[in-house]
């Protein structure tokens, strides 16, 4: 008797003592895990930012990047909604639905795979990923990623806990809700599952989608949740406008015009260590005037819209600097990785060479001079100032050039130890950010299968070994990266990138560039190097094939301004 109660004794303080010990431990639903707070510019040139050699103020994104790292080489896509569409999936534009962008389908594009017009569900968002592991998700501005009547494509239902989007590419700025485009009867709104009828009176894009963020973050902290946020700003895609105490920040800073901007971009680009000091200017496109042949009203104007360009980006680091200081005031700012970034290159094309557009502005709204950037204004930049703010690459927006899909972009985490103030030069793709925030999280992506539906595995690379210097690239000289829209294409490889693009801003068949020895792409070698031709245009057949290409049989969207006025295209509603 006295051997059993002493076996049942030591029995019982074994099983006490192990649940004890387990108790005791830190779970991992107990350690605290990062947040992640997403921060994206709508059509930001390369060169916009302080810490990029731009004469515009950002000093709280230039604090973020003097203690993180700079990308040189961070590549994104010609257009914002493919640009978003691999960032959210980590697969490419062709496999998760904008093979072109919606409502500018060729014909022989139209119900082809990958070519929806919408974030396709043949992939799993890295959101949707997080929320199912407990985050709380959340974002605010731009979605332009779905068919505004199909409440499956809304945010709430691609994986966030809440949302506050304007639904299409662009709009006004303030709580007119200006439409974009003349088939357009207002900007759309949405908020969780619910269309938004009208907006604050103070309503300033930028200013309310901050807002928002602040709001969504204390959300997460009250459900004891970790957070992942975008701030997806509107700022500053066109029509360009400020508050009307903002409209003079700039004033008469640009009268010298965009060639002379260029220029001083280029050295300060140079002095920030972000371009090799050997680095050209690029020639102004053929549609480009120079300065010198505009008119004195002309001037005036073309001058007024890259102040309230300037402008707009300066209250856009304002307003991230105030998201910035509320993650310090909670406690959460040393557990936050930061991520800033463009969608794509500056927008030097002009919406108002399109079918009717011109008539319809100046039908709608004041275009005076001296409400140039106010509320009912309808501002664009112009490929003049587009150019100069992409120096020093070529082209800009809606190009697979490298000014076209080549961006600002900065990481900030103070618990990787980052050396402040680093330049990162290696290839970066935007596809990789999807896999570097799972791994953060230490959310396993599903590969091919997914609540029971086939889905693409992720084509991206975490970015974390590179980022905190225990390797020296994500990608070897020998992986292939490709972009196409529109019919523009391109394949880099290494140092060596192929261009393809129509009359007449290219020849109609591939160009080759070293883009290390001639970074503004200057210099076509197709001839001199055929066979290094030849290796990357295999590069491009095998991309074609695996992602489900479909070149346009006509030219689309972004052509010429001839082709646009007999043959635009209007998006779906």
């Amino acid at each position: 008797m006295y051997l059993k109660m002493k076996y049942l004794s030591l029995h019982s303080f074994l099983c006490v003592s192990i649940v004890c010990l387990i108790q005791c431990q830190p779970s991992s639903e107990n350690v605290k895990r990062p947040n992640i707070l997403l921060i994206v510019a709508d059509d930001l040139g390369y060169t916009d930012l302080g810490c990029y050699g731009s004469e515009i103020r950002t000093p709280h994104i230039d604090a973020l990047a003097s203690s993180g790292s700079r990308f040189s080489s961070f590549c994104t896509a010609p257009t914002c909604s493919p640009a978003r569409a691999m960032l959210l999936s980590g697969v490419s534009a062709h496999l998760s639905g904008f093979g072109t962008m919606a409502g500018d389908w060729a014909e022989n594009q139209k119900g082809k795979k990958g070519y929806e017009g919408y974030l396709n569900f043949d992939i799993v968002p890295f959101s949707q990923l997080l929320k199912d592991a407990g985050y709380h998700t959340s974002i605010a501005g731009k979605w332009h990623m779905a068919n505004q009547s199909k409440i499956e494509q809304w945010p709430v239902n691609r994986g966030f806990t809440r949302s506050f989007c304007l639904m299409r590419g662009a709009g006004g700025h303030f709580h007119d809700k200006q439409p974009f485009l003349s088939y357009f009867d207002e900007a759309t709104y949405i908020e969780d599952s619910t269309f938004v009828d009208t907006l604050h009176h103070d309503f300033y894009s930028s200013q309310y989608y901050a807002d928002r963020a602040i709001e969504y973050i204390n959300e997460s902290q009250e459900a004891e949740k970790p957070f992942f946020h975008f701030l997806s700003f509107t700022a500053p895609h066109w029509p360009l406008q400020v508050k009307d105490e903002h409209i003079d920040l700039y004033k008469d800073q640009y009268n010298d015009g965009y060639e002379v901007l260029a220029t001083r971009r280029l050295k300060a680009a140079k002095e920030k260590g972000i371009i090799p000091l050997t680095s050209d200017i690029a020639s102004l496109t053929p549609n480009v005037r120079p300065w010198s042949d505009l008119s004195d009203d002309e001037k005036l104007r073309s001058s007024k819209s890259m102040e309230v360009y300037a402008a707009m980006i300066e209250r856009l680091d304002h307003h991230t600097g105030r998201v910035i200081e509320h993650l310090k005031s909670i406690g959460e700012y040393e557990n936050t990785m930061i991520i800033f970034l463009a969608d794509n290159g500056a927008e030097g094309n002009s919406i108002l060479t399109y079918e009717d557009t011109g008539e319809w502005v100046e039908r709608s709204f004041d275009t005076s001079y001296e409400n140039m950037g106010r509320i009912n204004s309808y501002v664009e930049l112009g490929a003049g100032w587009a150019q100069a703010v992409s120096q020093p690459f070529k082209w800009y927006k809606a190009f697979a050039t490298e000014g076209g899909i080549r961006v600002p972009a900065i990481v900030h985490y103070p618990k990787w130890n980052m050396e402040g103030g680093s330049i990162k030069d290696e290839f970066v793709s935007i596809l990789d950010l999807a896999p570097t925030f799972l791994e953060l999280a230490n959310v396993p992506h599903p590969g091919k299968l997914y609540n029971d539906r086939p889905v693409h595995a992720l084509q991206g690379k975490s970015m974390q070994s590179y980022v905190t210097d225990k390797s020296e690239s994500i990608y070897s000289e020998d992986d292939v990266h490709a972009w196409e829209l529109y019919g523009r294409r391109s394949v880099r490889k290494g140092d060596w990138k192929i261009e393809w693009m129509e009359e007449p801003y290219g020849t109609n068949s591939w160009e080759l560039y070293n883009i290390k020895e001639d970074i503004s792409q200057q210099h076509n070698v197709a001839q001199s190097h055929p066979e290094k031709l030849e290796e990357l245009i295999l590069g491009w057949a095998t991309y074609e094939q695996r992602n489900g290409v479909v070149l346009p049989d006509r030219p689309t969207a972004y052509a010429t301004e001839s082709y646009w006025n007999d043959n635009q295209t209007k998006a779906e509603e």
